[in-house]
């Protein structure tokens, strides 16, 4: 019988798998550690340096250099923390959503020859597994706040 680890590291196995795969195939100019610091500002919102290089597993000085990167393509913006004007808080700007999207579409596109030699079953399970998935995603990040 297969165990709730099993599955657990089989699953985030599989998904840094397809991530990096589709990362290598994928057409697009931006370097792959900014396009990852772009959707992670994305989605923790405008954060500290510090508070990315925590949720990155980096030092604080290495965010800090990939922040400036990013920052002087007009990618994100620093502006200041309402609740302390000494704190720096770290956005996306339109420029870089505009990236992220690129990213993202050039990273979809590589599923698409694969997806095709999926039966119409098959293509189902994927958006139900995936559904599954979003949903496992929702329940962790409830637990973890």
């Amino acid at each position: 019988m297969t165990t709730v680890d099993d599955t657990g590291a089989r699953l985030l196995m599989a998904v840094a798998r397809l991530n990096r795969w589709a990362t290598r195939h994928a057409d697009f100019d931006t370097p792959p550690a900014q396009a990852r610091l772009l959707s992670l500002v994305e989605e923790i919102g405008p954060a500290r340096i510090g508070d990315l290089a925590a949720a990155d597993h980096c030092s604080q000085p290495t965010m800090t250099t990939q922040v400036q990167r990013v920052e002087a393509a007009g990618w994100v913006r620093r502006r200041s923390d309402p609740g302390d004007a000494r704190v720096a808080l770290i956005d996306v700007t339109p420029a870089g959503r505009a990236v992220l999207n690129k990213v993202r579409t050039a990273r979809r596109a590589t599923l698409a020859p694969v997806f095709d030699t999926l039966s119409d079953s098959e293509r189902e399970s994927v958006a139900r597994a995936t559904a599954l998935i979003e949903r496992i995603i929702a329940r962790s990040e409830e637990k973890a706040d």
